[in-house]
């Protein structure tokens, strides 16, 4: 057991404050990730933070639409929320296909967000690996790599994100709200999360002393026919091979009017395909079109030794999900 201190935060500020001021300081939320990365000696911090008690735990209705998710909002109260479930789907969805009942019940939005890649190399501190200990190497590039990137990766590291929840709101254009040292500021869920590049142990935009205060998820967002598949090992329990958030209007004429799409399980971030979406607005819907986008954008893919299957997958998941979306508008 490692010693650690822990302190109650009152207020933003005061979270700030002492993120800052106490050595090797986290932000604790529900703990879902941070303590399981504790037990394993992954995570060492001198002191918790704890920010569950903040008012930051409801959803509201914006006056011109849309919805502000706080960062303490727990996944099962945001998947059961009257508004997520009518107007956004695809994050219901995503929300109720991540972990299992019990964790969804204490993880948070902002802690959803921030969660770790959960890379074997990464969680097991007898292993190589450049986002745990920079430059000891990337023990997946030659290992067991069938669960790992094929979009985005380097030669320092293969890992991909785990959420669900974050791909959905990629897909939706969410911003995350943010408050630290410099003051408040927004950022894209789709522009959050980074690539490995040389940097792999950087997995955020966010700042030394940032705290996610809320999720806001525009009004254009909302209404259209939306889904979130998943593809996965096991029915429940199980992080994605591939997934897939949709959200697809068409037209009267038959022609694609608003395309969204994000790809999880395939890179080091929600990958957002802006060159499918490009191509799917204004298109014809149909199979052919959702097949030609899906091609485009995963022209770019480049598959490790173990997991040339995820591009297949990832083709025939997004064309099915359009067209299912292109059905039921």
């Amino acid at each position: 057991m490692k010693p650690f201190g822990y302190v109650r935060a009152r207020s933003t500020e005061d979270a700030v404050h002492h993120f800052l001021s106490l050595p090797d300081a986290r932000f604790l939320g529900g703990g879902t990730n941070l303590v399981d990365l504790m037990k394993l000696g992954v995570e060492a911090p001198g002191t918790l933070v704890d920010v569950s008690g903040l008012p930051l735990d409801t959803v509201s209705e914006l006056p011109g639409g849309g919805l502000r998710i706080g960062a303490t909002v727990r996944n099962s109260d945001l998947a059961a929320h009257p508004a997520v479930r009518r107007d956004l789907p695809v994050l219901a969805q995503a929300l109720l296909s991540g972990a299992s009942g019990q964790l969804r019940n204490m993880a948070t939005t902002g802690g959803n967000l921030l969660q770790r890649t959960r890379c074997p190399y990464f969680q097991d501190t007898g292993q190589p690996c450049n986002k745990r200990e920079p430059g000891s190497g990337c023990g997946a590039l030659d290992g067991v790599n069938r669960d790992h990137a094929v979009l985005g990766h380097s030669a320092h590291c293969v890992a991909t994100h785990p959420s669900d929840m974050a791909v959905a709101l990629a897909a939706l254009d969410a911003e995350i709200e943010l408050v630290g040292p410099g003051g408040e500021r927004k950022v894209p869920v789709a522009d959050f999360h980074r690539l490995p590049g040389d940097r792999p142990q950087q997995d955020t935009v966010i700042r030394p002393g940032e705290l996610i205060t809320s999720v806001v998820v525009p009004a254009s967002s909302g209404g259209m026919p939306s889904a979130y598949r998943k593809a996965r090992d096991r029915s429940s329990y199980a992080f994605a091979l591939v997934s897939v958030a949709a959200v697809l209007a068409v037209g009267d004429d038959g022609l694609i009017r608003h395309a969204r799409l994000c790809f999880g399980g395939v890179a080091h971030k929600p990958w957002r395909a802006v060159t499918a979406e490009a191509l799917l607005v204004g298109a014809p819907a149909g199979e052919d079109t959702y097949l030609r986008a899906a091609e485009a954008e995963l022209a770019q893919a480049a598959p490790l030794s173990g997991n040339a299957f995820k591009v297949r997958l990832a083709r025939r998941l997004a064309v099915d999900t359009l067209g299912r979306l292109a059905d039921r508008g």
